[in-house]
């Protein structure tokens, strides 16, 4: 209940877009292979970003 106006942390957000972004990619997969890998590669990116945050 507390936790119903919480704002996400960034990493969290970044999170959340990676899940996105790959199942995307998931469902492209079947159809159309170049945006399937498009979508990955920025998957990859995102991810990334994410470590550097995990570092800090």
């Amino acid at each position: 209940m507390f936790g119903l106006f919480k704002k996400k942390t960034e990493k969290e957000k970044l999170k959340d877009q990676y899940n996105k972004l790959i199942s995307e990619s998931h469902k492209l997969s079947t159809t159309d292979r170049k945006a399937s890998d498009l979508k990955k590669l920025e998957a990859e990116e995102l991810w990334k970003k994410i470590e550097a945050l995990e570092e800090k």
